[in-house]
């Protein structure tokens, strides 16, 4: 169970303006990311690095195809979430 101090950090550390934070209800189980945390971190220099806790071991990767396997992750869960939120085209 989530506790009210920890959404309370939660929103408080979404107002930084380099942290994006998503959540996916609790009764979604079918996602790319109920394999754990996926954390991709991107640089000024246009470098990066990433890591999800069963991808790669866990371990933090900086390889171009890696990383993109974890955006890709990242956009499934963002599209899937919005669906959620704004609920099933209806195609009308």
């Amino acid at each position: 169970m989530v506790m009210r101090k920890q959404l309370e950090h939660l929103l408080k550390v979404a107002q930084l303006r380099n942290v994006e934070v998503q959540a996916m209800p609790s009764e979604r189980w079918d996602h790319p990311g109920t394999g754990g945390r996926i954390q991709v971190l991107k640089f000024l220099d246009g470098t990066a690095i990433g890591r999800m806790d069963d991808e790669f071991g866990g371990r933090p990767v900086s390889d171009p195809k890696q990383l993109r396997v974890l955006e890709l992750r990242c956009g499934i869960i963002r599209a899937e979430q919005s669906s959620v939120i704004t609920g099933p085209s209806t195609g009308i």
